[in-house]
């Protein structure tokens, strides 16, 4: 299939003047390469504003277009050609935009993984695409062992930040001493509008991960329709995302858009915690703030949040999962601001249902972002009444047009015309707002019963006394299902009874009686995944091995 992509594009499965795209009158030339998302800051004059800042150093636009050009041709030099896959093990620093927009200029494909990933996992990675190079955090480099290597094609790993001594199964070099003999100008490559630009992998947690690809246009789309319509970025906004690159929420918040109006991005490596983010928005005063309803949580609980200057944010963004009224109101009263919410998904690339700064409603996902298409149907493929719910289904030309090696996913999930089927329940009310109900095979029945766990987790959440939670189907030793909820509560209790008794009595006078959880279990913490989002495989996982 390589061989294939060098000869001729891609199909994209959006046709071409969609309805999305005439909204938003979005349109690229046939011949386009990604990296003009950055490059096209020097031809707007832009050369000397910063670019991207945080505790790893700053640049300006003109030394990350050095840094990226240097990195493509690094890369060429490598021997890698039009279309090879490069993947990149990277933290939030210079060198992520650096790394990324040179392979791009280049005409390769990266990769983007998450940091979390073990050795067997970069394996399946490394193998599925075939690459021949991986860039990696130094700290990171003995992550790519004789597993990780196992029966793949990599041949160099380059480290960026440093250097290591970690045994590798593969060649090592310091990106410092390959940089430095190549040149600092680089033409970008001739690539079509729907070639490939790069790739992201699903989490894989119910399942081995997808490699979503993406063709070179969708990073502009986003910016186009979510960027402009929500954002509405200047070139003075310096925008923070907790989020990681190696996401597609954090990609779109931290390259994407803040490059496509010439405005800064903060970057920060390492773990988010409280005390770094608190420090970061202090010190280097964001106006555009992204999080996730995990982080917020945590940050409005955190023993710093009381002296934190948060004064520099004028937005404050969060999506993923659903926001509880408690931690939206929190947040208000610690920042001054309303958390923006929307719904999005790395098919698309970023968020297609939002609420806005003029326009929201506590509790939704918001409505259609401008350049997206969105119907909700049901299980016979029409259309919902006001206030039912239906299965979400998006159109918009920033979307995946199939998974890597996956046929019979890409069936499932992208079908005629470029439609994706997200998987997620939504209903949508009179002024056109969108309310997140559960994943498609999210239901459980309990009792004779069926139950939407997210339902009963928002109640919950709603208590004064819990600060988060997660509930799921367990099977008993007599086979039935029941619901067991997983409780992180504010403060410490002692009768752990009386305590579960109160929250169950108080999701039966809030939902019908049968909704309640059997059983509670309280915990000081919630297995998170990369994202930020409750692992709830790693509950169940838990819930197994007893």
């Amino acid at each position: 299939m390589s061989g294939q992509t060098r000869s001729h594009p891609i199909a994209d499965r959006v046709p071409a003047g969609s309805a999305g795209a005439v909204e938003i009158g979005f349109s690229v030339p046939e011949r386009y390469n990604a990296s003009d998302i950055l490059f096209a800051n020097l031809m707007q004059g832009r050369g000397e504003r910063l670019a991207v800042t945080g505790p790893c150093g700053q640049r300006a636009y003109a030394e990350l277009c050095v840094d990226a050009a240097r990195f493509g041709n690094a890369l060429l030099s490598l021997g890698l050609k039009r279309g090879d896959r490069v993947l990149m093990f990277l933290d939030d620093t210079p060198a992520y935009p650096a790394a990324f927009f040179g392979a791009v200029r280049a005409g390769l494909v990266p990769l983007l993984i998450n940091l979390q990933t073990p050795p067997d996992l970069l394996q399946f990675y490394l193998a599925d695409s075939g690459a021949e190079v991986a860039i990696t955090e130094a700290g990171f480099a003995d992550r790519f062992d004789a597993t990780a290597c196992r029966d793949t094609r990599l041949k160099t790993l380059v480290m960026v930040n440093g250097t290591s001594e970690a045994e590798t199964a593969v060649q090592t070099i310091a990106s410092k001493e390959l940089l430095a003999h190549s040149p600092d100008r680089l033409d970008a490559a001739d690539t079509h509008r729907n070639d490939m630009a790069f790739w992201m992998y699903s989490s894989g947690s119910t399942g081995r991960p997808k490699g979503i690809v993406h063709l070179q246009h969708d990073m502009l789309y986003t910016a186009v329709s979510y960027a402009r319509h929500v954002l509405k970025l200047t070139p003075d906004d310096l925008c923070f995302s907790v989020p990681k690159i190696y996401f597609a929420y954090g990609f779109g918040n931290s390259i994407t858009f803040p490059f496509s109006v010439g405005a800064a991005s903060l970057l920060l490596p390492g773990q988010p915690k409280p005390a770094a983010i608190f420090d970061a928005i202090a010190r280097f005063r964001p106006t555009v703030f992204f999080g996730l309803p995990t982080l917020y949580t945590t940050l409005t609980k955190a023993s710093e949040a009381g002296a934190a200057d948060l004064s520099s944010i004028r937005l404050a963004i969060s999506a993923a999962e659903i926001l509880s009224a408690e931690v939206f109101n929190s947040w208000k009263r610690l920042s001054g601001l309303e958390i923006i919410e929307g719904l999005g998904s790395t098919e698309v690339l970023h968020i297609y249902l939002s609420n806005t700064a003029e326009k929201k409603k506590l509790g939704s996902a918001g409505l259609r972002v401008p350049g997206y298409e969105i119907v909700l149907l049901d299980q016979d493929g029409r259309d919902v009444a006001a206030d039912a719910e239906g299965f979400l289904w998006v159109r918009g030309d920033s979307s995946t047009p199939f998974y890597w090696n996956r046929p019979d996913k890409s069936a499932e999930t992208i079908r005629d015309g470029g439609w994706i089927f997200t998987g997620d329940r939504c209903s949508r009310d009179a002024d056109g707002f969108h309310f997140f109900r559960g994943r498609a095979d999210d239901l459980v029945k309990v009792s004779g019963q069926w139950v939407y766990p997210l339902e009963i987790e928002l109640c919950l959440a709603d208590h004064a006394l819990v600060h988060e939670c997660a509930v799921v189907a367990v099977e008993l030793p007599d086979c039935r299902t029941t619901l067991k909820a997983f409780v992180v509560l504010n403060d410490e209790i002692l009768d752990t009874e009386a305590t579960t008794r109160q929250l169950q009595d108080y999701v039966k006078q809030k939902l019908a009686p049968y909704k309640y959880p059997r059983t509670v279990e309280f915990i000081r913490e919630l297995p998170k995944t990369g994202t930020g989002k409750i692992d709830r495989q790693a509950l169940l996982k838990i819930e197994s091995r007893r």
